[in-house]
């Protein structure tokens, strides 16, 4: 009995060009450092190191005008790290983008679908 294949999935990245990209990646990890209050516990859940996590919220902080995330040296109880209001607005614009360009494509990805073949077992 195999599995129910999975539906395709749209990954889409945005290129600005030598400043930097914004992808779902980081969009993730901006989801999680929002749910969590911590760089190092999104980073976790995400299976990355800390050291990665840091550079890339030290990336999209250079990208934009102004952060998108801020933090807070210390333990537990007195540090953290929270989503500016820039960086609410970058999450939600991306978020909005990715569902509108889903929804926009979602024929022709069906038709693509459609095309290709059947992988038993997923292999």
């Amino acid at each position: 009995m195999s599995a129910e294949p999975r539906p395709p999935r749209l990954r889409m990245r945005i290129v600005f060009g030598d400043i930097g990209m914004m992808g779902p990646g980081k969009a993730e990890l901006l989801e999680r450092i929002d749910r969590t209050g911590s760089i190092a516990a999104a980073g976790r859940e995400m299976n990355m190191s800390y050291k990665r996590a840091w550079t890339l919220i030290e990336t999209l902080n250079a990208m934009f005008r102004q952060p998108v995330v801020e933090s807070a040296r210390g333990g537990p109880g007195v540090g953290g790290a929270h989503l500016t209001e820039t960086g609410r607005a970058v999450l939600r614009h991306y978020r909005a983008f990715e569902a509108a360009a889903r929804q926009a494509g979602a024929a022709e990805i069906a038709a693509i679908q459609r095309l290709t073949r059947d992988i038993p077992d997923g292999e």
